[in-house]
């Protein structure tokens, strides 16, 4: 609790920028965490609800509006994080808790669920493990997960929320709920037809529709599949089957209006959005783009009308659906009021006077404002990283390639600011996943610390990224060691032949699948890297499907299967530590010790195999406590110090860091 009260009054304070006696910014300045993450205004706008990330723990604050003074900080025990969090009432929040995994690895939801006033009285815990409380008070049975489906904004003391278990003896597994936010208490509003269903309520808050999905085929193999039910009454009916035409038909949201809002997916191309017609089950489409997925979606502050949405082929692009709304009007007027900046509609008050604002770009970390309909101007909040100076920030330039195999490719190249982008020193950075996450347009800080050093660092959205339709994504299966290499080391060509990257300086950075392809890059082409860092990496595909998380459930099992198949000579192909004596450049490695996603034993393995191949790692951490991603400031500031002396001894930019030694101490 202590650590949040300096980080918010910097950022309320308007600081801009820290200063320092040396000519570079600091690492920390970097890779420290940001002031707030998630932000919510109350429904009547008295008050803020802010995400602080402390490393490996979350807790949420509550500001007054007016003055952004502190009334209350929420932080749970056990070093539990708070994760979702939703204003209930003007005066009441709700929110569950996680356990983080990792800056790689989603955070695990515990179960748990609370509810608190804004200024911290009458704390609830309304589901929790061990409770034996005859009238459900805070109760959870067997092995159930919650989640919130509808505030109910005309009752202040209630909400409708999911519940899904492991199994059923009553039909489907996932119910209702209506459950009072002061006392625990659960009524049943419906169940749903099947097993592994998501439910979407109707314009008068009861059950309506059922999405429920497999990722089993009869072969008992990986494939996707869903079903779309309609409620009738207490009947449901299938109003669509994936299996039988080939479209995934999914509810975004039904307004108070009546009209549902919904996406339709070909298994192929990026999924149109549109609305469906509840007789039928017919859908009308509003958008599609022929690239791109919609990445986000903009709404009236009534929550009744879409009129905007957002794709991201490369930068975002916003294309107004209802020009003609008063809201989007205001969205307009913001927008052209932050040229080049991404504009969203964050929060809002229950009557939409005051909007919580949030707007990024490439070289603007983030920042809040309030806007005031009634006055028709944006006050400013607070910026995520005050530290850091806008003007002197890299820009990030969206490019596109055509792949050797024809295969249309997209990425992100940071360019230092205030030099020529010519003949740069390059560090290639793939992302993870590899099949699903993908790099964005915007402030990324890994990339402007890179920057600030002197180096140009390239993203790409090879085959299997998401967001540029199934197709796309599915086109990474299999190929870890092929296609998306080749579209990785196409980028690296693309950025030599276009002069920004001096072929002569070029090295190769990544975490989790970005960590297999530091290594499994300079396998694929000899000569192209000059040296390699591979960070919570996978590199032997054997051990992934025999330690870590994914295999400890049936359908990781399948995933692994899918993605990899299931031939041992591949495996052995597709893994670098296997193919260690073909890593002839200088590497560094890191690892956290408590990782469950890439164990650190695979790092251990591939350092072994490096030495055996007599190529000794330059370096190698395993961090005590750290997980599939490093929280800890200490520990990134000191992983980021190594790997920027690293990079300067083998592609050096012109800047030195202080380097620290490197930590090889392991949980016990």
């Amino acid at each position: 609790m202590k650590c949040i009260l300096p980080l918010l009054a910097v950022a309320m304070s308007g600081a801009a920028f820290v200063g320092h006696a040396a000519p570079l910014q600091p690492i920390k300045d970097f890779v420290g965490h940001g002031t707030y993450g998630t932000v919510k205004i109350s429904p009547n706008g008295e008050y803020l609800a802010v995400t602080v990330d402390q490393g490996d723990q979350d807790v949420l604050t509550v500001l007054r509006t007016s003055d952004l003074q502190i009334v209350k900080v929420n932080q749970l025990p056990e070093k539990k994080s708070i994760g979702s969090f939703y204003w209930t009432s003007p005066t009441r929040l709700m929110f569950n808790s996680v356990k983080k995994m990792g800056g790689y690895a989603q955070p695990s939801p515990t179960g748990e669920w609370y509810a608190v006033n804004a200024d911290g009285s009458q704390p609830r815990p309304l589901i929790h493990y061990g409770a034996q409380d005859s009238t459900q008070r805070g109760k959870t049975v067997g092995n159930q997960g919650f989640s919130l489906l509808d505030t109910l904004k005309d009752d202040d003391q209630n909400v409708i929320m999911q519940s899904n278990s492991q199994r059923s003896s009553e039909g489907g597994n996932t119910e209702v709920v209506r459950m009072d936010t002061l006392t625990g208490r659960r009524t049943s509003l419906g169940r749903a037809p099947k097993e592994n269903c998501s439910i979407s309520l109707d314009a008068e808050k009861a059950p309506r529709f059922a999405i429920c999905s497999s990722s089993k085929n009869e072969e008992g193999e990986y494939e996707e599949r869903s079903e779309l039910y309609r409620r009738d009454g207490t009947n449901w009916t299938l109003l669509n089957a994936s299996k039988a035409d080939g479209k995934h038909l999914d509810v975004i949201r039904t307004t108070n209006e009546g009209t549902v809002y919904a996406t339709e997916d070909n298994d192929r191309d990026p999924a149109a959005i549109g609305t469906l017609d509840t007789a039928t089950g017919s859908f009308h489409s509003l958008f599609q783009d022929p690239v791109a997925e919609v990445s986000d979606m903009i709404w009236s502050t009534d929550d009744n009308t879409l009129i905007g949405v957002v794709t991201e082929a490369g930068a975002p692009a916003v294309k107004l659906l209802n020009e003609d709304h008063p809201d989007a009007e205001i969205y307009a007027s913001l927008a052209a009021a932050f040229e080049g900046q991404m504009v969203d509609f964050s929060s809002y008050t229950r009557d939409g006077r005051k909007i919580i604002v949030s707007v990024y770009s490439d070289n603007n970390p983030g920042e809040l404002y309030l806007y005031d309909r009634d006055t028709g101007k944006a006050r400013f909040l607070m910026s995520r990283r005050p530290q850091l100076k806008k003007e002197e920030m890299a820009s990030v330039r969206p490019f596109s390639i055509t792949a050797r195999d024809g295969r249309q490719i997209h990425g992100y190249l940071t360019l230092p600011h205030g030099v020529d982008p010519r003949n740069l020193p390059l560090v290639v950075n793939p992302h993870g996943g590899p099949i699903g996450p993908r790099d964005n347009w915007g402030f990324n800080p890994e990339a402007q610390l890179f920057a600030s050093r002197g180096y140009a660092t390239l993203q790409v959205n090879f085959r299997g990224s998401g967001g540029y339709g199934k197709a796309f994504q599915d086109a990474g299966h299999r190929q870890w060691d092929a296609g998306i290499q080749n579209d990785i080391l196409d980028a690296t060509h693309w950025a030599i032949n276009n002069g920004y990257a001096n072929r002569d300086r070029i090295c190769i950075y990544g975490g989790s699948f970005g960590g297999y392809s530091s290594m499994m890059a300079p396998i694929r082409e000899p000569g192209l890297f000059k040296c390699a860092f591979g960070y919570v990496g996978v590199y032997d595909v054997d051990m992934l499907f025999k330690k870590g998380d994914i295999p400890q459930r049936d359908s990781g099992l399948r995933y692994l299967r899918r993605t990899h198949g299931t031939d041992r000579a591949d495996w052995n192909r597709a893994s670098p530590a296997l193919r260690a004596a073909e890593v002839k450049i200088p590497v560094y490695l890191a690892a956290g010790a408590r990782d469950e996603r890439a164990v650190p034993e695979q790092t251990e393995l591939m350092n072994k195999a490096l030495i055996a191949a007599g190529n000794k790692p330059e370096g190698m951490i395993i961090q005590s406590g750290e997980m599939h991603g490093f929280y800890g400031e200490e520990a990134r500031i000191n992983l980021y110090s190594e790997m920027l002396s690293f990079f300067q001894r083998h592609i050096g930019a012109g800047a030195t860091d202080a380097s620290s030694p490197a930590q090889s101490t392991k949980d016990k």
